[in-house]
């Protein structure tokens, strides 16, 4: 008996018993499925970190206040505790945000080739009105400077960009996100130019319509308002720190030109030489870096559960391959007497064993893919397969089949013909 005959007489032992085969491959399926989906959505979720968060490019950098110690009551000076078990109060040698002078100071003071912008971040809960049409209160607002919408990856789709009498003036005067524009002006946004809107009753002249940036899991990335930082600062007073950011003409000066930086906001933040710098330099890839790492420990979690549940369809199919040789002893012992070897009969159970396995890893795989994909349609990303776990998922239920099925297959293999023809 040949290959092709073993393979045939195995794949019909499996489809005459196709309740038992059935639920084999449900449990294996379910285990690929779940490793497989969750890989798929993992990968989505990072093509959507990388689109989301490198929109600045890898030649630019911000400059953010980092709070280095916890803080205390409604000072916020710095406390420590004594040997003594008492509290005792250091006195604070810098601001607890990023100023508005701090910031304006560096822009002055940094020399280094490059492009920089000054913004603040207002609050998240403004409502935009004109006329009778008027938003949600869930507006997002900026503010920024004449380089803001370079630096951030804004293109204006219509009208023009802050003039830099209008940063400096600090009037009122903004940037509509495309979703506020289009619920308030409706398919035609281009009327928002010059258009006179309230923000919280506030009045502003619309200078211009910025194109759609689509939406990251399912928040909107068009739904806000930009001025300039002058009158965020002076209209929205937030208490939010502002943040510098600065955009190089070469990538491979970032570096330099962030360790000049460092160099000329340390005196102006009136650090010290011994003391640690106060605010934190994030290049613009290390943040995509940062969200990509928060994502392994998903990718390790599922990989876990995966092979948990695989754990659990091998010692299954090694059940059912078990039965399935007491239940067919007597078929065995007719193969035998008629000339068939023990090593023929071992190879059909092992490959009993290892169809079932890669028919549950290609079920699952196809259900994990489509499953993955729903999360990214939410996320608007396109359609992604995870080549490199499809393959491993084939390998790894291959080699489950494989170790579920060496035992019961060398048990039929080893069977005495006489005592099998004879089981009842």
């Amino acid at each position: 008996m040949n290959v092709s005959d073993i393979f045939s007489f195995a794949f019909g032992t499996i489809r005459s018993n196709k309740l038992r085969t059935g639920l084999t491959i449900s449990i294996i399926a379910f285990g690929i499925m779940a490793l497989v989906g969750i890989i798929t959505a993992i990968k989505a979720m990072n093509q959507k970190f990388t689109e989301s968060f490198s929109t600045m490019g890898a030649n630019a950098f911000t400059i953010r206040y980092k709070e280095r110690n916890i803080h205390f009551g409604g000072q916020g000076d710095d406390i420590k505790l004594s040997k003594k078990g008492k509290k005792k109060e250091k006195k604070s040698n810098l601001g607890k945000i990023i100023t508005k002078d701090e910031a304006e100071l560096f822009v002055k003071r940094f020399n280094f080739p490059s492009t920089k912008s000054i913004s603040l971040f207002g609050n998240r809960n403004n409502l935009v009105s004109y006329q009778s049409k008027k938003t949600s209160p869930n507006v997002m607002l900026f503010g920024g400077d004449e380089n803001y919408l370079q630096l951030n990856g804004f293109s204006i789709q219509k009208g023009r960009n802050f003039s830099l009498q209008e940063v400096k003036s600090g009037s009122n005067v903004c940037m509509l996100g495309y979703d506020v524009a289009k619920r308030l002006f409706g398919e035609n946004v281009e009327r928002s130019v010059n258009a006179i809107v309230r923000v919280n009753n506030i009045p502003y002249r619309v200078l211009g319509v910025l194109e759609s940036r689509g939406s990251s899991f399912g928040f909107s990335r068009d739904n806000l308002i930009i001025s300039t930082y002058n009158n965020v600062h002076k209209n929205f007073p937030s208490g939010y720190s502002f943040v510098i950011a600065v955009m190089t003409n070469d990538l491979i000066k970032v570096n330099q030109a962030m360790g000049e930086a460092e160099g000329v906001f340390r005196p102006i933040r009136k650090l010290s030489t011994t003391e640690e710098s106060n605010f934190t330099l994030d290049k613009s890839d290390s943040i995509v870096e940062k969200a990509l790492n928060s994502l392994r420990f998903l990718t390790i979690s599922a990989t876990v559960i995966g092979l948990i549940t695989l754990i659990g369809a091998a010692i299954g199919l090694m059940n059912i391959m078990l039965v399935s040789v007491s239940e067919r002893t007597r078929e065995v012992g007719l193969v035998k007497a008629i000339g068939g070897k023990s090593q023929m009969i071992s190879r059909q159970f092992l490959l009993e064993a290892i169809m079932i396995s890669v028919l549950g890893a290609l079920f699952g795989i196809v259900l994990g893919v489509m499953l993955g994909n729903l999360f990214s349609i939410v996320l608007n990303t396109g359609f992604v397969v995870p080549w490199n776990w499809v393959f491993y998922g084939i390998f790894i239920c291959t080699l489950v089949g494989l170790l579920a099925g060496i035992y019961p297959a060398l048990k039929a293999g080893k069977l005495n013909p006489i005592e099998a023809l004879r089981y009842e």
